[in-house]
């Protein structure tokens, strides 16, 4: 069992607020339009710190515990590049100004953390109660797996969502975006702008992704710090990530069936953890180093045929996937 101390903890916290503290800056304090090389620049540097914190994370704690992060990280990282098509969606819907949308992007990130801290601990306390925790994850993962490969050539209908619905319905909203702020006064009336709505639209959709990404990690992993630190540094570099491959998503046309495999795997692995525990040691588990080969082949295969598929048929178009039908095309 990892051991973190409270200065550990302290310490890991207070590099996530800095780097927190840093996206802020750049992404509300200084809004503008975000350029290819500027989201490129800034993903390296998150990358390369999610990457250098894993190094000294396994060198101090070990490399078992290593590869769990790293695990952990590539499949919080790879859930978040879908979790980009649905932003993509939502500022298409919007119509976010191009200035504005890092500040969203911000915001975004920081209800995404929230919520997941929130997961997190309430996840960690499940499985450290009740092993069978275990097995209703795996079920929701297997679950989640199959209606996203039902619906992987669907996009969610956001204007469908029922807090976006009553939010147009019953707020005094202004037609502009008035310098990016969410309230001002029209005739001295207070009125949201629609970046309130996008703002709704992103939280509801950060948690809908909490649901399903802290029982997937939890699936490489059991320990509550390894989950926290994994899903932190995929996330902080989301807004940099999110300018430099928006004009690339629609390529990654088998993205939504290549998660679907990834999360089915994890949701087995987590029955045959249940079943190894409360049935019989003779079930088999699956090893981390299994876990980490798996969900790297899965990502670099489905990577290189999206490629392939979009070089040979250039109107081929990603989407983003749904658990529930929603805006689709044929297949």
């Amino acid at each position: 069992m990892l051991e973190v101390t409270a200065l550990g903890w302290t310490l890991t916290i207070g590099v996530i607020v800095a780097l927190l503290a840093l996206d802020l800056t750049l992404g509300v304090l200084r809004p503008h339009a975000v350029g290819f090389r500027e989201a490129a620049a800034w993903s390296a540097f998150y990358i390369g710190v999610a990457v250098a914190f894993g190094v000294v994370f396994g060198m101090v704690a070990g490399w078992d515990f290593g590869a769990q992060y790293f695990a952990g990280y590539i499949v919080e990282k790879s859930l978040s590049v879908d979790n980009l098509f649905v932003f993509v969606i939502i500022m298409s819907t919007f119509a976010v100004p191009e200035k504005y949308q890092q500040e969203v992007l911000t915001f975004g990130i920081i209800i995404a953390l929230v919520l997941r801290v929130i997961f997190i601990a309430l996840g960690a306390t499940l499985l450290n109660l009740f092993s069978f925790t275990f097995l209703l994850f795996g079920l929701l993962l297997i679950w989640t797996a199959v209606q996203l490969f039902r619906h992987r050539n669907s996009d969610p209908d956001i204007e469908d969502n029922p807090v976006v619905k009553a939010g147009r319905r019953f707020l005094p909203l202004t037609d502009d975006y008035v310098g990016g702020k969410l309230l001002t006064k029209v005739g001295g009336k207070r009125m949201f702008t629609p970046l309130f709505l996008v703002l709704i639209a992103i939280g509801g959709s950060d948690l809908l992704f909490a649901l399903d990404s802290i029982p997937a990690v939890f699936g490489v992993t059991d320990e509550a710090y390894i989950v926290f630190i994994a899903n932190a540094f995929a996330l902080l570099g989301l807004r940099a990530l999110f300018f430099m491959v928006k004009g690339l998503l629609d390529r990654l046309v088998y993205l939504s069936t290549g998660l679907s495999l990834i999360l089915a795997f994890i949701g087995v692995k987590l029955v045959l953890h249940w079943a190894h525990k409360d049935i019989s040691d003779s079930v088999p588990e699956v090893s981390i180093g299994l876990s980490l080969g798996v969900i790297v082949v899965v990502l670099v295969v489905t990577t290189v045929l999206s490629l392939l598929k979009s070089r040979k048929d250039p109107d081929a178009k990603a989407h983003a996937g749904s658990v529930r039908a929603g805006s689709s095309v044929e297949d």
